[in-house]
């Protein structure tokens, strides 16, 4: 048997035609083994970048989800106002208001909030909260009556629900 030292990994000059032939299979195996182990980390990789552009874009988008709750409010303020000023309306104050109120619905456009107003629509529980339900000859069973809080929702994701109240068959039956 030849004592010299072999590089690893390399064939010894000594190993016959059977044992050249098994050491070669050997060595491919592990090339196919690292090859795959590359493969997998590559891919591995290219899923990480893509959940953190994911990631990225979500941030972007909901950044300011806490100050559009907020925002909200002040378009609740500014409806409720108009409303009780539509009784005894002070023209400058109630246009004042109705300029305010447009003012604020594109600033919410702008802001990807939109407004959730389902009035005569199919009651929807991932969109809307039943507050009450009401029996009605003229509506089909689950339909929005009428709304009680507008909901609103930013770039697709649900700040509020809308509160509603939701239609019954006369007689107890439908919800």
């Amino acid at each position: 048997m030849n004592e010299t030292n072999h590089a690893e990994g390399a064939i010894p000059e000594d190993i016959g035609p059977a044992g050249g032939a098994d050491a070669l299979a050997a060595a491919e195996a592990r090339a196919t083994e690292n090859r795959n182990s590359y493969l997998r980390a590559v891919a591995e990789l290219d899923n990480f970048r893509k959940r953190s552009e994911r990631e990225i874009e979500n941030a972007r988008k909901f950044a300011v989800e806490r100050f559009a709750q907020e925002l909200v409010t002040v378009g609740d303020a500014l409806e409720a106002g108009i409303s009780a000023g539509s009784s005894n309306p002070g023209p400058v104050l109630l246009e004042g208001a109705q300029a305010t109120l447009r003012q604020l619905h594109r600033a919410f456009e702008k802001a990807g909030i939109k407004i959730i107003d389902p009035a005569d629509q199919p009651f929807d529980p991932e969109w809307h909260e039943a507050m009450a339900v009401q029996e009605s000859p003229d509506y089909p069973s689950n339909t929005v009556l009428s709304v009680i809080q507008k909901g609103y929702s930013l770039n697709g994701r649900l700040l509020r629900a809308a509160r509603v109240i939701v239609s019954k068959a006369p007689g107890g039956e439908g919800n």
